[in-house]
């Protein structure tokens, strides 16, 4: 089976957070999310399930590297730097300020944001339709 790249990686975790997509099947690299959020929610289990469903199974090919600020703000950005020097390929976040610290971490590690926030007002991204132009400022 083909290997597939950090794009294709994106695409399934988004679809993972959204709704279900079809994924190429991957090959042996090992991929590594950051998940940035306030605590260990209990809501993490749909999210993982859609992973495996499509071929990203922690332990075998998924490395997850989980910070929580725990409810102090003033942790995002360290948090955030300590996931970028862990050279994750994606950083997941769930809040705003956890979107925007990612952002000033990185401009090369794509940031995905499942929960309904506004990214555009934000200042996260220029558009829906074109999410990615403001993140590689």
């Amino acid at each position: 089976m083909p290997a597939i790249g950090r794009r294709e990686f994106m695409v399934t975790l988004g679809g993972a957070a959204a709704s279900p997509l079809v994924a190429h099947a991957q090959g042996r690299k090992l991929y590594h999310l950051g998940i940035l959020t306030v605590g260990p929610e209990r809501n993490w289990d749909g999210f993982f399930q859609a992973l495996r469903e499509h071929g990203y199974v922690e332990g075998k090919n998924l490395v997850t590297e989980r910070r929580y600020s725990e409810g102090h703000a003033e942790r995002w950005s360290d948090l955030a730097k300590e996931l970028v020097e862990r050279e994750v390929d994606v950083i997941v976040v769930t809040t705003t300020p956890a979107a925007l610290a990612a952002k000033k971490a990185t401009s090369t590690i794509p940031i995905v944001m499942p929960a309904a926030f506004d990214p555009v007002g934000a200042g996260l991204a220029d558009s829906l339709a074109r999410p990615g132009e403001t993140l590689r400022d």
